[in-house]
């Protein structure tokens, strides 16, 4: 574990100087001369021919100023990318278009083959960000964790929580469900982890009991979770920073699906010109090599911004509150029991205790034992005499769980002990809902 003391969170000043060592270039001027060309031959297209009412909510898409945010955009370019190359693929080409037999109508066949290769490998560029940057992050959250069994404990939820999204996701594409319909479902689950990641900073929602024992959690780690993703938080810097070029090719992407989409619809009525081939060759040209430029740059920013720095940096350091142990005294000749009713098996039972030594070297004696249902009595942890102890272990079967403190051999002293116990149940994902596709 990552010794964070004298350490504070991130703040949105500390950014601002950070990023003055990483200017983004200015973005080729090509990009918004071929994105407004590229929206003037869908214009031309729709003059001869008016838009359908699918048509017409891609219209509004392409003419809405992107969201202010940089994961958000890179998702919608994602998604952008995927239609762009389902249109690309020759069984979704015009009847018209597959026809095609003269030299002269195989240039465009050809041209299209070229856009998509160019498309899938920028698609590739952007799934390998996002899975690296993703995993980047959670692993620098999990450095700063205690390395036992609750670092375990939040490992184990993020894979589960990630297993039953693929699922959702594979529901829904075997259902018949649409690019948007997935691209809609992926941002929902991305909003997800972003709330579970807030919820482990403030101790709520699956991780309300888990958190209640992160004795040895850093606070500086739980703030820096909690707030991260505010919107007037640190990341706000970066959105102001960086966000407009992204945006700026978000448009673009978004202006290229749209053209496509409405030349598809009137190939038979409408045949592309040589110099149309040629800008909307340049398009996807200039689109593919900045976006893969920007996703470059913004990855290396990402891989060498810190998580952390030093309360001087920051200016201040905040005050942090700890979790108070429990503190009792166990009189001489006698023991001191705590309870546990465990209902569901895959919980895990916590301790972390300590006496108050006075003038003398003390110990008391610990174990734990556990009664079934039925009434037989297991011994989970054998007697042993400590001066202080953290543990814990995983319930194999529900019951009652006794965690005993024992100064019954001690004829003279009592024991003032400090301790802390909990168990933490097993954490429960809530049953993937398959989302209705419309028919028609």
């Amino acid at each position: 574990m990552v010794q964070t003391d004298g350490l504070v969170p991130i703040t949105r000043s500390f950014l601002s100087s950070y990023y003055d060592k990483y200017k983004f270039p200015t973005l080729s001027d090509d990009v918004s001369r071929l994105s407004e060309q590229i929206r003037a031959m869908s214009a031309d297209l729709l003059h001869d021919s008016p838009a359908t009412q699918g048509e017409s909510l891609l219209v509004q898409e392409a003419d809405r100023q992107p969201p202010h945010k940089i994961d958000e955009n890179m998702w919608r370019n994602r998604e952008q990318i995927e239609e762009i190359l389902y249109l690309l693929e020759v069984s979704q080409w015009p009847r018209v278009l597959q026809q095609q037999s003269t030299l002269e109508d195989a240039e465009l066949p050809s041209v299209l083959g070229r856009l998509q290769g160019k498309f899938e490998s920028t698609l590739k560029t952007l799934e390998y960000y996002q899975a690296q940057n993703s995993e980047h992050i959670f692993n620098t959250v999990m450095t700063y964790m205690p390395q036992d069994f609750r670092g375990t404990l939040i490992r184990q939820q993020r894979e589960r929580s990630e297993k039953n999204k693929q699922a959702e996701i594979d529901a829904l594409i075997n259902s018949g469900g649409s690019i948007r319909d997935r691209y809609a479902l992926l941002w929902k689950q991305q909003m997800e982890r972003r709330r579970q990641l807030s919820q482990l900073g403030s101790a709520t929602g699956v991780y309300k009991t888990l958190v209640k024992y992160l004795v040895g959690v850093p606070e500086v780690l739980l703030d820096f979770v909690r707030q991260i993703n505010d919107d007037e938080g640190p990341m706000e810097e970066q959105r102001q920073r960086y966000g407009p070029p992204l945006y700026s090719l978000t448009r673009m992407v978004l202006t290229i699906r749209l053209f496509l989409s409405l030349f598809w619809g009137r190939l038979e009525a409408t045949k592309l010109q040589k110099h149309q081939i040629s800008i909307l060759e340049e398009a996807v040209d200039a689109y593919t090599s900045e976006f893969e430029r920007y996703i470059k740059f913004i990855g290396e920013v990402f891989a060498n911004s810190p998580f952390f720095i030093s309360a001087e940096d920051a200016g201040a350091l905040e005050g942090r509150s700890t979790d108070d142990l429990k503190e009792i005294s166990v009189p001489a000749g006698q023991t001191y029991e705590v309870s546990l009713t465990v209902e569901s098996i895959n919980s895990y039972i916590a301790w972390d205790f300590s006496l108050v030594q006075g003038k003398l070297n003390l110990d008391i004696g610990f174990s734990v034992e556990c009664t079934d249902p039925s009434g037989k009595k297991t011994l989970i942890l054998p007697y042993r005499r400590y001066e202080s102890d953290q543990g814990n272990f995983c319930t194999c079967v529900s019951g009652n769980y006794k965690l005993i403190w024992d100064n019954s051999y001690s004829t003279f002293f009592k024991k003032v002990l400090r301790y802390k116990v909990d168990c933490i149940p097993p954490v429960v994902e809530p049953v993937p809902v398959t989302v209705p596709v419309p028919v028609g």
